[in-house]
């Protein structure tokens, strides 16, 4: 059986951590319940099941009119290479075709930079586009 995708069920929070803290990222997994919510009130969430193992998760924000940012995409380390990544981001492409503007700020590497221009994405640093983020990481104004 292959995998299933959907935007229909929402995994659950043991779920959630299980992938968020395989990625590594516990900037998100120190307040799940922060995480959870955020996951809940994401414009649009795209799951990829192995039967009920949750492997992989995109998570975008916006209007879904104008701009669409992909504000997290995962896959679980031992189901990486089989695609799954390219599957989220084809089928959220697909669904959001009408939209102007999709964006995403992501890490710096060969990989990342080949993956998401292999889905026609541009860099910001190749002169055409400038790009800013600000992380609020608990410091005052």
């Amino acid at each position: 059986m292959g995998f299933v995708y959907t935007n229909k069920k929402q995994p659950s929070l043991e779920q959630i951590l299980a992938l968020y803290n395989d990625a590594g990222w516990s900037s998100y997994t120190k307040q799940p319940d922060r995480l959870k919510q955020a996951i809940e009130q994401s414009a649009y969430v795209l799951t990829c099941y192995d039967q009920e193992k949750l492997v992989g998760l995109l998570r975008a924000v916006g209007d879904e009119t104008t701009i669409l940012y992909i504000q997290d995409i995962l896959v679980l380390k031992a189901y990486k290479r089989k695609r799954i990544g390219s599957e989220l981001m084809r089928r959220t492409l697909s669904a959001y075709s009408h939209v102007r503007q999709i964006v995403l700020l992501t890490d710096e590497s060969d990989e990342t930079r080949g993956f998401y221009k292999s889905l026609g994405f541009q860099s910001c640093d190749d002169g055409k586009l400038v790009a800013f983020a600000r992380f609020n990481l608990g410091e005052s104004i």
